[in-house]
């Protein structure tokens, strides 16, 4: 599988053991930044870069790193297309991709220890799509892709 990466400096460290731990497994890994751990760098450009690495096909899935793995989700999040969740552990991280179709996971460098995050990424990676009940809800968000821009004062 083709696995994009990014953080910013809180998920550095993180970020370079999945790498290394995805890389071991057989997975094609590209590393779109923050390349040094040492250097303030803002979350929201690494995780749009990943989103727009998975939505543009150069990968297939998408990890991301920062102190909790939430501001970098936010900003994937913005992408059309991307479905960037938040995983803990394992079972959120297989149902992120079993229920909500996920394709990108982000994690806290400072929550989540690598032990787990490895299991979790792991998971993610080798959870498949269910659909039946799902597909209506994945509709639904694919359609809040486009329906929800800016239309004038009063509107988010």
């Amino acid at each position: 599988m083709r696995v994009a990466f990014g953080s910013d400096h809180a998920g550095f460290s993180l970020k370079e053991f999945l790498k290394a731990e995805l890389e071991a497994r057989g997975h094609q890994v590209s590393d779109l930044g923050t390349h040094e751990g040492d250097t303030s760098v803002d979350y929201p450009d690494f995780g749009a870069a990943v989103g727009r690495a998975v939505v543009g096909g150069s990968a297939d899935f998408g990890v991301c790193a920062c102190g909790t793995g939430i501001g970098i989700s936010i900003a994937a999040n913005k992408v059309p297309g991307v479905r960037a969740a938040v995983i803990h552990d394992v079972t959120t991280a297989t149902l992120a991709r079993q229920h909500n179709h996920a394709n990108v996971v982000c994690l806290g460098g400072r929550i989540v220890g690598t032990a787990v995050a490895v299991d979790a990424v792991v998971a993610f990676l080798a959870a498949t799509e269910e659909h039946g009940r799902h597909d209506g809800r994945i509709a639904k968000l694919d359609d809040l892709d486009g329906a929800l821009a800016p239309q004038g004062e009063g509107r988010p």
